[in-house]
């Protein structure tokens, strides 16, 4: 009996595909779990960070809704609202633009860069989601999941 199976108490599988998927859904479950306990200790959530992690990327110029929206990793996030919970906590800043009245700029601010860097040195714990596999046992995972992308 596999890990999977003895984790989710299901023995039979209809066919490798199935078992994949579900295997696959499993795992990345596990793994939203420890990362939304990992940045609960910093009072932000996984989508909050990601959007730091866009802005910090395109600092100092700033970045629309859109820009935002489009970099997102789950691109079922509402951006706007965490655009706001994030500019009350003085993370960032958002502007009206200036080219375009309707759009809005969004910036990370000193506060927003501060806490990525003390993000940053603790980052490596979430990489221990890995250790049951090598350096090449990732590198393989990676160019399948890449693979799998292919039909995104």
């Amino acid at each position: 009996m596999s890990n999977l199976e003895k984790l989710i108490t299901q023995k039979n599988f209809e066919n490798e595909y199935q078992r994949g998927l579900v295997s696959l859904i499993f795992v990345g479950n596990w793994i939203t779990s420890r990362h939304q306990q990992f940045f609960k200790r910093y009072e932000i959530t996984m989508q909050q960070f990601n959007i730091l992690r866009i802005l910090r990327g395109q600092h100092p110029k700033a970045a629309s809704i859109n820009v935002l929206k489009e970099r997102m990793l789950d691109k079922m996030s509402d951006v706007s609202r965490l655009v706001e919970r994030l500019r009350k906590s003085e993370l960032i800043e958002r502007k009206s633009c200036e080219m375009d009245r309707r759009a809005v700029d969004v910036r990370i601010t000193t506060k927003g860069l501060d806490l990525l860097r003390s993000i940053d040195e603790e980052l490596g714990q979430l990489d221990d989601s890995f250790k049951s596999l090598n350096e090449k046992e990732v590198s393989q995972l990676n160019k399948l999941l890449d693979k799998m992308l292919e039909n995104y």
